[in-house]
């Protein structure tokens, strides 16, 4: 038996079903010094499958010359994965898109006497020859077919090909099977192999999975679009506005009744364009991820899940640009992609948002997987019906989950009150409910936690603990819930209900722990087993709790009481111990400069920079953040060096809500001088060739604003 499986229904791993979670980090993207932190993160949030793009463009940007250091250290990156414990999924391309240059392909591969991504047996040696180059770095990684321990288990052939690009019909089969045969050829031996699988794209006979993005920053028009219809409870896989910008999408060329519902791309995130500059929210992301869920899907896959900076090109910038015939207009380094880990490595709203998510499924997964999805009839399948519930079920022998969407980004959805549900047997019915706009959740019935079987539930199941402990949430942030569950008999274990605010601010720990931080802190497990308490809080005192008794309280913590955590009556208390950090995280303003000119300003950010540095080892700081509040239509960051400038950070304005944020820590190795930053904005004008979804009040025609400078300093401390 294969370590790596899958049948029509999910994945399987050493004989058991697995719903893993798959989060994209593109490494050359990434400073390579904090790739393991970065790794650490993802798996805090349940990530257990990190996926990359192996960036053609990236490592022989010249032909010939290939270029395998520093952020672009392939074999480096694998081994801080298998360092970190967590799997890996290369996408080897050749064409990866990505929002790269050329999507990827270096130029000098385009000026060839031959048709890229065809059968042309010229392109095909040359994609040879590059499959060996990328395999070199990887030897001795992979999974072979009986291993679990290794850390490559698999390999996604192309990209949308037949849908962006490539060959569109029975040929795209054919040049699919060509390029996993020459994948083989070049050593990858792997357990799984996959296809992008939307709009129409080939696969060849691999394991396709699917995508969904929660709005469409390449799409061409720059008006609020039609919702999306990842929020529709639904049996099709398929997106047709994925890579609209390239073409109409089409239906799949698969039989799916062969094949799992596995995504590799829902939306984490979206990364801005030029004319489009749509913001994901954590909300926006939760309930498209929790409609996937109920419609079958048993892999969640996101891109991005960690944003990052484009590496700077030999020849010319490496982002995608119209002017290399392509659609969008991209920032020239930024590709933050407002993902759950951001671009310096900030733990968003998202992140946490997605962790109630891989917390449940790591508990509950293999049974999950088992229970196919039953979606009512009367549930709505047109996306602009705004008035009927939309309501899903996964279950299998009269047990199973009630799932509820009732959120549309950028919509208002019809509340339901006194709502009454059944299961799809007739044999269950939950408790009444109501309703609002914005609501999304999942609840269990029939399900047998431990030697308690609750026959519904109007909590959400979260996880359990090493020692069955069944944690769950609250839909909404209550002081105290009555008649949360419907027990089947008596209750014979311990569970715990939080407060939803609370679950997204708990974290587990290898050691069977549970912390609850507050909205500005957060806990991260390193490679080495270290646990690290990071916080941003403004709080004179930082308090946390832990389920746990801490051993090491020499940082300055301090136990200062308990807590009852438990938000439900009717299964006891739940007391929590609280720890206090009698410390402030410094943080602040900087002047605003004098202008140099209308839009430019000076930035010295000096102070700043010593101040963080000097108080580093004395307060365990780990990085300065500082935020910039402009008004305009982008801006870019330059370091200043004998008279030159050279560009390090840039950014399309979002609104006055988003304010642009830089991490400095990164520049520290590089010697950056930060008294000479010069800041450049671009003017904003309302115009009909950007949309953007809240327009400010602008400054006079022509001037950009810089409003205001803040810094906050993070706080890592070792528990």
């Amino acid at each position: 038996m294969c370590a790596y499986m899958f049948d029509n229904q999910s994945l399987i791993r050493n004989g058991t079903r697995w719903f893993p979670l798959m989060g994209e980090i593109h490494y050359s993207r990434y400073p390579k010094e904090f790739w393991k932190e970065s790794l650490c993160k993802m798996k805090a949030g349940g990530i257990d499958i990190v996926s990359s793009y192996v960036i053609w463009i990236h490592h022989e940007e010249i032909e010939g010359q290939y270029d395998f250091t520093g952020c672009r250290d392939l074999r480096a990156f694998v081994q801080a994965c298998k360092e970190c414990n967590i799997k890996l999924l290369l996408r080897i391309g050749p064409w990866s898109h990505g929002e790269v240059r050329n999507g990827g392909f270096p130029d000098w591969l385009l000026q060839k006497d031959f048709k890229v991504r065809t059968n042309d047996k010229k392109y095909l040696s040359t994609v040879k020859k590059w499959y060996k180059e990328i395999y070199k770095q990887v030897k001795g990684y992979c999974c072979s077919p009986k291993d679990t321990e290794n850390t490559i288990i698999g390999v996604q052939i192309e990209n949308e090909f037949g849908h962006c690009g490539g060959l569109y019909d029975e040929s795209g089969d054919i040049h699919m099977k060509k390029l996993q045969k020459i994948a083989k050829q070049a050593g990858f031996k792997v357990p799984l192999y996959t296809a992008t699988g939307w709009g129409g794209a080939r696969t060849g006979g691999m394991l396709p999975v699917m995508g969904g993005y929660c709005d469409a920053p390449w799409d061409q028009r720059t008006t609020k679009i039609e919702p999306s219809g990842n929020y529709i409870f639904t049996y099709e896989r398929n997106d047709h506005n994925i890579g609209s910008d390239h073409g109409l999408g089409y239906g799949i060329t698969f039989d799916q009744s062969k094949f799992p519902y596995l995504t590799a791309e829902l939306g984490g995130g979206l990364q801005v364009t030029a004319h489009r500059r749509t913001v994901a929210k954590a909300s926006d992301i939760g309930a498209m991820s929790l409609v996937k869920m109920g419609s079958g899907c048993n892999l969640l896959g996101y891109y991005m899940y960690h944003g990052g900076t484009n590496p700077y090109g030999k020849l010319t910038t490496l982002q995608e640009t119209k002017a290399t015939g392509y659609p969008n207009d991209l920032p020239e380094l930024s590709y933050d992609f407002r993902a759950p880990v951001r671009e310096y490595g900030q733990i968003s709203e998202t992140f946490r948002e997605i962790k109630l998510l891989s917390y449940f499924v790591h508990s509950y997964g293999d049974e999950f997987c088992e229970m196919k999805a039953q979606i009512p009839s009367d549930n709505p399948l047109k996306v602009d019906n705004m008035e009927n519930l939309r309501y899903s079920f996964r279950c299998k022998d009269n047990k199973g989950y009630l799932f509820v969407n009732n959120y549309v980004r950028l919509e208002k959805l019809a509340s339901h009150k006194n709502q009454v549900i059944k299961t799809p047997d007739g044999t269950v019915t939950f408790p009444e409910m109501n309703i609002e706009d914005q609501d999304y959740f999942f609840l269990p019935y029939n399900i047998t936690y431990g030697n308690t079987k609750v026959e519904t539930a109007l909590v959400t199941p979260f996880f359990k603990t090493q020692d069955n402990t069944f944690v769950f949430y609250s839909r909404r942030n209550l002081k105290k819930i009555k008649n949360a569950f419907k027990f089947t008999g008596e209750l014979k274990d311990r569970f715990l209900v939080l407060s939803r605010e609370d679950a997204l601010n708990t974290w587990k720990t290898s050691d069977g722990n549970i912390f609850i931080t507050d909205s500005d802190s957060y806990i991260i497990e390193d490679e080495k087993g270290n646990i690290n308490f990071y916080s941003n809080s403004s709080e004179n005192k930082i308090c946390f709790y832990s389920c746990m008794e801490l051993h090491n309280d020499s940082k300055g913590f301090k136990k200062i009481g308990m807590e009852d955590k438990n938000i439900c009556e009717e299964t006891g208390s739940f007391p929590f111990i609280k720890y206090e950090l009698e410390n402030s995280i410094k943080n602040g303003s900087i002047n605003i400069p004098s202008s140099i000119n209308e839009n430019r300003f000076s930035l010295n950010l000096s102070e700043v920079y010593k101040t963080f540095i000097s108080s580093k080892d004395i307060n365990s700081y780990d990085d300065c953040f500082i935020s910039i509040d402009y008004t305009g239509e982008s801006a870019r960051l330059y370091a200043v060096e004998d008279g030159k400038k050279h560009l390090i950070a840039d950014n399309f304005y979002l609104g006055e809500d988003y304010k642009w944020e830089i991490g400095l820590k990164r520049f520290i190795s590089r010697n950056i001088d930060f008294s000479t930053l010069e800041l450049e904005i671009n003017p904003l004008v309302h115009t009909d060739s950007i949309f953007l979804e809240k327009w400010p009040v602008l400054p006079k025609e022509g001037k950009a604003s810089l409003n205001k400078v803040d810094y906050r300093c993070e706080l890592k401390i070792m528990l």
